[in-house]
Parts: structure tokens; C-alpha cells; sequence
């Protein structure tokens, strides 16, 4: 019987412990599900019951650090954060850079939009260029003795002339000389065409030593032969040209005394030519050996040169910001001079692999950063910042701050960023300033009464890192800040007020209060040294 009634009182005492724990666990339920509500309403207010978020629509994900940046589809920021869902109905609590226009105002704007998508780099460059002649095909006259010029066959600048055509005859006492002592070589070896082998082989050396000579001094073969045929000195030997060209300088004059190496003509073959194109550092990459061009004249209309790049010169000109470039073509009908312009168009530059490109004309350029403007759909646009890479002809790469898929806004945008500015100075006007005049916002937003309640601040704690007082700026490392989602993690926030970075040091734990200036960056407004008193634990985040 006893044993009977123990098993009672036990089987009892388990139903009292589990209907306890049932009303404990039910009781915190409610305390969690609730508290936020009533923390946040009036007394008498009634308690909003919890969204079911499983049935709203995402309308696409925010950045986890506030960033204005957004995605269409899930993805990790880089730091490996997720971003997080924006439901429908939610968005004004993150939209603060989001425009939102009427589909009337849209249509009267006429906004136009185009697909981030990938493609090939197309980009052709274009260039001023002046002819040149080809440095290989330059040819001066300079003879190796010394004598006087007797006459000019060739006696004007821009004749043509060809390999192998008198230019003058010309009197040498060296010539002569040579010219005599071949012919008594000649003469000594028919004399001795009975004796011994060593003096015949002597005659013959003799001979050839003075043909040799006159070979140095450039005579050519042909004079050589007929002084060999003829057996007799010329007195004025015929100096002739070693190219064909026409002659660009002409130093020479009748009568004139010239020295060995002195230069008496210069031709240049004009059939193949150069164009030293002027291309900006900007444009050098999409420049390249073998590449084709095709020049246009001014002085023929209509008439296409074509050509190719044989060479892109080491230097650039720092004056221009311009490095030469070499552009080799034909000119057998001799229509391109020397120091005409023109103008070069490179065939254009295709990249190997496709990159995710937009059009330029939705890149709003500020002069510190770009800007695009995302459509998200229901009228609502927004400014994300983008990091561009190469530009092509109509579009530029796009490195960072897209995704292919987005719609960008392509024509229109303008207006549409002049919209966001004003709602942002408008934003402005309707916070209170000691400085404001009465009446102010009630100009800006009729019938407003409620003020606007200051921006919200973060409560965080850390230790100090790094100070920089003359950039009013400290490096903390923080714990986890729920408030905002952001993980423990080492970041440089800028204080409002340089004073309160005074009585920091490094590695000392603080307590601080951020806010937020501008989209994703935050200020610090209060900062102190961490005490574990009743009061700082009592301290929660605003």
C-alpha cells in the first residue's frame, strides 16, 4: 500500500512540473513575439500581430552594411555577408536613395532602358598623321675623295632619278691616278705575258689593286668595264645615283670643290612611305603591331589609303600626352608628299572574351565617381555607383556594382538624377535648424506637423585600434552590432567632433555611439572608455 502511494505522489509531481514548464514557455512566447510592439506604442495602443513574411513577394536583396547596393537576385557582399531580403512593403525602410516617378511623368520624360548584359569590347581609334618618308629608303650622295665638279646632269630639288643615272662628272687628281696606274699594269702584263709565273701574278695584282680602288671610291662596274675596254684615261668621270628616288636636297653646284664625305645630294624612294600617326596614351591599348588602317587626305576627297602598323614608338610626348605610331603603305603613284596630314582610323579592337558592358550614355559621370541608374521595376530607380573598365565605341565595361540582367537607364537619366538631388535637398529643408526661418518647412510640405525624428543611432563596443587626430578618425575593433546586422569585424569611423578622440588610446575598451551621415557611412557621435557599472549595463541600443 505504501509502495502504491509513493508511485502516486511521484506520477503527480511530474504533471505539476510539465503543466509549469507548458505555462513558462508559453508566457516568454508571447513576452518575445509582443515586447517589440509594445516598447514601440503608446500606452493603449493596440499591438500590430507579426507580418508573415513567407507571403510577401521579395522585391530584391539590400547590402548588409547599408551600402546603397542592391541585387536582384541573392548573393554575398566582401566580407561573405549575405544580403538581406526586402519584402514588398517594406522597401521605404531602405529605399532612401530610390526615386520613385509616376508612369505618366516616365513617359513624358521619355526614358528609355537597356540590359547590363556581356559583349564584346568593340573600340576604334582615330588619329592625326603626317607622311614621312621611309627611313630605309633614304639615299645620300657623298663622294669618298676629293676633287671639283665639272657639270650637273641632275641640277634640281625633287627630280627624279634613277639607279645607276649620272649625276655629274666630276674632276679628281685621285681618280686620274688610279685610272693611270691600272692602265700600266695592263700594258706591263702584256709585256711580260713570256716571263716567269711570279712576275706575271705580280702584273696582274698590280692591275686589280687599282680596278679596287676605283671600286671604293664608288665608280661602278660599268665605267670600270669601259676603261678596261677602251684603255684610256677620262679625264671628268660620270658620278652616278646608287637609288631611285627623287632628290629631296641638293647641295651640289658647278664648279664646286668638294670634300670626301661631303654630302652633294640626298634621294629618297618615295614608293613606299610612312604615316606617324599621333595617338593618345588612352588609346595605346587598343593599338597593335599588324593592325590595319585606313588614312583619308584632304587633298584627295573621296580616296581611301590603306595601310598597317609596323611600329609603335617607346616614348610618348609629354607635352601632348601622344606617342608615335608607324603606318607603312604603298605609294607607287607618288600621290602622298612628305609632310601632308591626314587623318588614321585603326580598325577596331575586339577584346578576346566578353565582358558585362553598358551603354555610355548611362554612365552619369560626377568627376569623383559613376553613377548609373538601376531600374527596379513600379517606377522606382536607383543610383548605384559602378567601376568601369575599358570603353568601346558606345558602351564601357563595367567591373563592379552591376550584375548582368540589371536594366539601366540609357536616356533620361539625367532628369531622373536631377529628380533624386532634389528630393534629397528637399530631405534637408525638412530637418530643423537652428538657422532655419519659421515657416520653413511648412512651405516645403504643407500641413506637416510631426517633426521629422532625428536619424537613428547604434550602440557598439570595442577596443581602440588606431587613432589619426589630424583626420579626426579611430579604428576600432567591435563586437557583433545588432542593431545594424553587421558581425564583429575592424573598420575606421570618423568622429564628429575631434574632441571626443582626446582621451583614447590604443588598445583601450570603449563604448560608442554611431550614426548614419550619408548612405552606408557612419559617424561617430559618442565615444568613451568602457566601465562595467549598473548604468552601462543598463544601456541599450537606441
Amino acid at each position: 500500500m505504501k509502495t502504491i502511494a509513493i508511485w502516486v505522489g511521484i506520477i503527480a509531481l511530474a504533471a505539476v512540473i510539465l503543466a509549469v514548464g507548458y505555462w513558462w514557455g508559453s508566457a516568454q512566447q508571447v513576452i518575445s513575439d509582443t515586447s517589440g510592439a509594445r516598447l514601440s506604442q503608446p500606452p493603449g495602443a493596440q499591438v500590430t500581430p507579426p507580418r508573415d513574411k513567407a507571403q510577401d513577394r521579395i522585391l530584391y536583396y539590400r547590402n548588409p552594411m547599408g551600402h546603397p547596393d542592391t541585387s536582384p537576385v541573392p548573393k554575398k557582399d566582401s566580407m561573405g555577408m549575405d544580403y538581406l531580403p526586402v519584402y514588398e512593403g517594406e522597401e521605404s525602410a531602405f529605399d532612401s536613395s530610390v526615386v520613385k516617378i509616376s508612369t505618366e511623368k516616365i513617359q513624358k520624360l521619355g526614358v528609355r532602358t537597356e540590359v547590363a548584359a556581356l559583349r564584346e569590347m568593340t573600340r576604334s581609334v582615330r588619329a592625326v598623321a603626317t607622311v614621312e618618308t621611309d627611313e630605309r629608303r633614304l639615299h645620300t650622295i657623298a663622294p669618298k675623295f676629293e676633287g671639283w665638279i665639272h657639270r650637273l646632269y641632275v641640277n634640281t630639288t625633287g627630280q627624279a632619278v634613277k639607279e645607276g643615272q649620272a649625276l655629274m662628272d666630276v674632276y679628281s687628281p685621285e681618280l686620274i691616278t688610279a685610272q693611270h696606274e691600272y692602265l700600266i699594269a695592263k700594258k706591263g702584263m702584256k709585256s711580260v705575258e713570256g716571263g716567269s709565273f711570279e712576275v706575271r701574278a705580280g702584273m696582274q695584282r698590280l692591275a686589280e689593286s687599282a680596278l679596287q680602288r676605283l671600286r671604293n671610291w664608288d665608280i661602278p662596274e660599268s665605267d670600270l668595264q669601259t676603261l678596261q675596254h677602251e684603255g684610256r684615261i677620262r679625264q671628268y668621270v660620270p658620278f652616278r645615283s646608287g637609288a631611285n628616288g627623287v632628290v629631296l636636297e641638293k647641295p651640289a653646284i658647278a664648279g664646286q670643290r668638294f670634300m670626301p664625305g661631303e654630302i652633294l645630294y640626298q634621294i629618297a624612294d618615295l614608293s613606299t612611305v610612312w604615316m606617324l600617326a599621333d595617338v593618345f596614351e588612352q588609346d595605346l591599348a587598343s593599338v597593335h603591331r599588324g593592325q590595319g588602317a585606313t588614312i583619308s587626305m584632304a587633298a584627295y576627297p573621296g580616296k581611301v589609303f590603306n595601310g598597317e602598323v609596323t611600329f609603335i614608338y617607346p616614348t610618348v610626348n609629354p607635352e601632348t600626352r601622344t606617342a608615335k605610331v608607324r603606318i607603312e603603305l604603298q605609294n607607287k603613284e607618288e600621290l602622298l608628299k612628305p609632310a601632308m596630314y591626314g587623318s588614321v582610323a585603326f580598325a577596331p579592337f575586339r577584346g578576346k572574351d566578353k565582358v558585362l558592358a553598358v551603354p555610355r550614355s548611362a554612365v552619369l559621370d560626377t568627376g569623383i565617381r559613376q553613377l548609373v541608374l538601376v531600374d527596379l521595376g513600379e517606377g522606382r530607380f536607383e543610383p548605384r555607383t559602378v567601376k568601369l573598365g575599358r570603353h568601346a565605341d558606345d558602351h564601357a565595361e563595367v567591373l563592379e556594382g552591376l550584375v548582368a540582367g540589371e536594366v539601366v537607364v540609357v536616356r533620361a537619366n539625367f532628369l531622373i538624377d536631377a529628380e533624386s538631388n532634389l528630393k534629397a535637398a528637399l530631405g534637408g529643408f525638412s530637418h530643423s535648424s537652428p538657422g532655419s526661418i519659421p515657416g520653413e518647412n511648412d512651405q516645403i510640405k504643407s500641413g506637416a506637423a510631426a517633426a521629422i525624428p532625428p536619424p537613428a543611432s547604434h550602440r557598439g563596443v570595442g577596443s581602440v585600434e588606431a587613432l589619426d587626430w589630424t583626420q579626426a578618425t579611430v579604428t576600432i575593433a567591435h563586437d557583433p552590432i545588432a542593431s545594424l546586422g553587421w558581425p564583429a569585424m575592424t573598420m575606421d569611423f570618423r568622429a564628429t567632433d575631434p574632441a571626443l578622440l582626446r582621451s583614447l588610446k590604443p588598445g583601450q575598451k570603449i563604448d560608442f555611439e554611431i550614426v548614419e551621415e550619408s548612405a552606408g557611412e557612419y559617424v561617430i557621435v559618442r565615444i568613451q572608455p568602457l566601465t562595467l557599472g549598473p548604468a552601462a549595463s543598463n544601456r541599450g541600443s537606441h
